[in-house]
Protein backbone atom coordinates (compact mmCIF):
# COMPACT_ATOMS: atom_id res chain seq x y z
CA UNK A 1 0.00 0.00 0.00
CA UNK A 2 1.22 3.35 -0.90
CA UNK A 3 1.77 5.99 1.83
CA UNK A 4 1.02 9.38 1.31
CA UNK A 5 3.16 11.26 2.87
CA UNK A 6 4.42 14.63 3.72
CA UNK A 7 7.57 15.91 5.95
CA UNK A 8 8.26 18.48 8.38
CA UNK A 9 11.82 18.77 8.51
CA UNK A 10 12.15 21.61 11.60
CA UNK A 11 9.73 22.03 15.03
CA UNK A 12 9.17 25.74 14.01
CA UNK A 13 7.82 24.93 10.06
CA UNK A 14 4.64 25.26 9.29
CA UNK A 15 4.34 23.68 6.02
CA UNK A 16 5.35 20.37 4.96
CA UNK A 17 6.41 19.21 1.55
CA UNK A 18 4.24 16.57 -0.20
CA UNK A 19 5.99 13.39 -0.83
CA UNK A 20 2.90 11.69 -2.90
CA UNK A 21 1.87 11.92 -6.86
CA UNK A 22 -1.71 13.10 -7.23
CA UNK A 23 -2.38 14.33 -4.06
CA UNK A 24 -5.50 16.16 -4.50
CA UNK A 25 -8.74 17.86 -2.90
CA UNK A 26 -10.41 16.16 -0.01
CA UNK A 27 -7.17 12.96 0.62
CA UNK A 28 -5.43 12.27 3.26
CA UNK A 29 -1.61 12.89 3.84
CA UNK A 30 0.30 11.40 6.74
CA UNK A 31 3.03 14.64 7.76
CA UNK A 32 5.79 12.75 9.36
CA UNK A 33 8.58 15.23 11.38
CA UNK A 34 11.92 13.92 12.28
CA UNK A 35 11.06 12.55 15.75
CA UNK A 36 8.84 10.01 13.68
CA UNK A 37 5.52 11.48 14.85
CA UNK A 38 2.69 11.90 12.04
CA UNK A 39 -0.48 13.65 11.82
CA UNK A 40 -3.35 12.72 9.00
CA UNK A 41 -4.43 16.12 7.54
CA UNK A 42 -7.12 16.33 4.85
CA UNK A 43 -5.79 18.51 1.47
CA UNK A 44 -7.11 21.38 0.67
CA UNK A 45 -6.78 21.72 -3.61
CA UNK A 46 -4.43 19.46 -5.53
CA UNK A 47 -1.13 19.65 -4.56
CA UNK A 48 2.06 18.86 -6.81
CA UNK A 49 4.83 16.58 -5.86
CA UNK A 50 7.76 18.08 -4.49
CA UNK A 51 5.24 21.02 -3.13
CA UNK A 52 3.79 22.32 0.28
CA UNK A 53 1.25 22.22 2.37
CA UNK A 54 -0.16 24.09 5.71
CA UNK A 55 0.61 22.58 8.65
CA UNK A 56 -2.04 25.54 10.51
CA UNK A 57 -3.67 28.57 9.68
CA UNK A 58 -1.30 30.94 8.41
CA UNK A 59 -3.08 34.56 8.55
CA UNK A 60 -2.21 37.09 5.63
CA UNK A 61 1.29 38.88 6.50
CA UNK A 62 2.49 35.80 9.05
CA UNK A 63 5.68 34.19 7.94
CA UNK A 64 6.05 30.96 5.87
CA UNK A 65 8.50 28.53 7.77
CA UNK A 66 10.10 26.00 5.99
CA UNK A 67 13.41 23.85 6.99
CA UNK A 68 13.30 26.54 10.27
CA UNK A 69 13.46 29.52 8.29
CA UNK A 70 11.52 32.24 6.45
CA UNK A 71 10.87 31.73 2.97
CA UNK A 72 8.28 34.43 2.83
CA UNK A 73 4.50 35.59 4.04
CA UNK A 74 1.37 34.52 3.17
CA UNK A 75 -0.04 36.86 0.53
CA UNK A 76 -3.45 35.37 2.10
CA UNK A 77 -5.55 33.54 4.48
CA UNK A 78 -4.26 29.98 3.94
CA UNK A 79 -6.07 27.09 5.52
CA UNK A 80 -4.56 23.92 7.24
CA UNK A 81 -4.38 21.27 4.62
CA UNK A 82 -4.04 24.17 1.87
CA UNK A 83 -1.66 24.13 -1.02
CA UNK A 84 1.02 27.08 0.11
CA UNK A 85 2.71 28.27 -3.19
CA UNK A 86 3.29 31.29 -5.41
CA UNK A 87 -0.89 32.19 -5.09
CA UNK A 88 -0.48 32.51 -1.49
CA UNK A 89 2.87 33.11 -1.08
CA UNK A 90 5.00 36.05 -1.78
CA UNK A 91 9.03 34.96 -1.57
CA UNK A 92 11.42 37.10 0.06
CA UNK A 93 14.33 35.69 -1.44
CA UNK A 94 16.12 36.75 -4.24
CA UNK A 95 13.98 40.34 -4.51
CA UNK A 96 16.32 43.60 -4.91
CA UNK A 97 14.29 45.36 -2.66
CA UNK A 98 14.35 44.75 0.56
Amino acid sequence: MDRNLAIKVNDNDNVATIFAQNTSDGSQIEVVDKKGQSEMLKVIGNIPYGHKIALSDIAPGAQILKYGESIGAASKAIKKGEYVHVHNLDSMRGRGDL
